[in-house]
Order: C-alpha cells, then structure tokens, then sequence
C-alpha cells in the first residue's frame, strides 16, 4: 500500500512513479520482473491510470521495456551497460576529485573523513543498505566540492543508474572490503591537495570495480 503523506502535495500519479522507480533502483523489483498493472495498482492501493503512466515514463527513462503481446518488464542490466556508465563515472568522478583537492573546504572534509568512517562501520557490520547510503554519500561529498555546476549536473544525471548498480556490485561481488583502502587513499589526496594524485585514486578506485565487473559479469537474480 502506497504511504499517503498528507504533507506530501504531490499528484498520486508522481508519488506512484518515485514509489516504482525507486523499486528498481534498490532492487526491490528484480530486473525482468512484469508489471503487472492490474496486480501493481492492488498493492499500492491506486487505480490502474497512475500505473500505466508511471510504466511508460519509467520506460522513457531506460528502467522499464514493454514488448509487444508481452507486457512491460524491469529493464534488463547488462555487463555491457555497467562498464559503460563505469566508464562515464570514472572520468567525471575523478575530474571532480581533482578540483576537489584545491577547492573542498575544511568543513567537508571533516564530513567526508566522518562518512568513511560511517562506511567502514557498515561494512564491519555487514549492512548493504548502509554500505550503499555511506558510499553515496562520499561520492557525493566530492562532487559537491569540486565547485563546477556543469560537471556536477552531469554527475547527477547519473545517479540513480549507479544507484541501480551499486544494489547489484554489493550484492554480487563484495567489494565492500576493498573500499575502505580507496575510500583512504581519495581522502589523504584530497586532504594534501594533491589534485592530480586525488583523480588518479579515484580513477583506480573505479577502475577496479570495473575490472571485477567485466571479469565476473552482472550476476542478476531472476524472477
């Protein structure tokens, strides 16, 4: 059942499109997943209309493919798609490490220290949701202090399909404690302001995910 705020103004059509969008993106609707309007719209306790708006700008958007005489599904991922957007990431990422490292104020370095650590407990915990809302988190804090609005509106437009992989990255290949070493090595870079030794630990910080992926491909789980 959808969770009516009442302080939420927002259309029931928009509030049902974040609710499903953010289904795929975390996983909980696993990729080749059909959805179902009829069952969809029951579980949400919404009418069908909502639904099939939301299944059709979700599939603009790369996240859901109708077929013909088949229904509409949660998009596929591939090992192709992961080391294209990995290859996109690693250039703007670490383009905005370097500017980081002349540009990021001692405050957000404090922050960006704390949300390691905060990452690190996770990862000794053993709790992926965490694991994934620190290590977006301390991306996101470099890319904020990299002070360049075109660069970081390019990075956000990658964010929810990262988003979408790192459930996957996580779940799969456990490249959790390895982060920690990479996570430490951006940081004393950064905290030198030693830009082109802060791009080159972010380079090499995505290049390994990248090498693990093409190496072991996406391990999907299946419906």
């Amino acid at each position: 059942m959808l969770n009516f705020d009442i302080h939420n103004h927002k259309p029931l059509r928009e509030m049902v499109y974040e609710e499903l969008k953010m289904q795929i993106l975390t996983g909980a609707i696993i990729p080749g997943t059909r959805m179902m309007e009829v069952e969809l719209a029951e579980e949400m306790g919404v009418s069908r209309t909502p639904i099939r708006e939301a299944i059709r700008k979700l599939e603009k958007e790369g996240l859901v493919t109708i077929e013909p005489r088949r229904g509409a599904y949660a998009s596929m991922i591939s090992t192709e798609d992961m080391v294209e957007i990995l290859e996109v990431r690693q250039d703007l990422e670490g383009l905005a490490a370097f500017f980081a490292a002349d540009r990021m104020p001692e405050d957000k370095l404090k922050i960006l220290r704390e949300v390691s650590n905060q990452y690190n407990d996770a990862v000794k915990r053993g709790s992926m949701e965490d694991m994934i809302a620190f290590d977006t988190k301390f991306h996101r804090t470099i890319v904020d202090s990299c002070h360049n609005k075109i660069l970081v509106q390019m990075i956000e437009q990658l964010q929810e399909l990262v988003l979408r992989f790192r459930y996957i990255y996580y779940d799969n290949f456990r490249r959790a404690e390895n982060m920690p070493e990479e996570h430490e090595a951006i940081i004393k870079a950064i905290e030198s302001g030693d830009a082109k030794e802060a791009r080159y630990a972010a380079d090499i910080h995505i290049e390994r995910l990248k090498e693990l992926v093409m190496k072991e491909g996406v391990q999907q789980r299946h419906v």
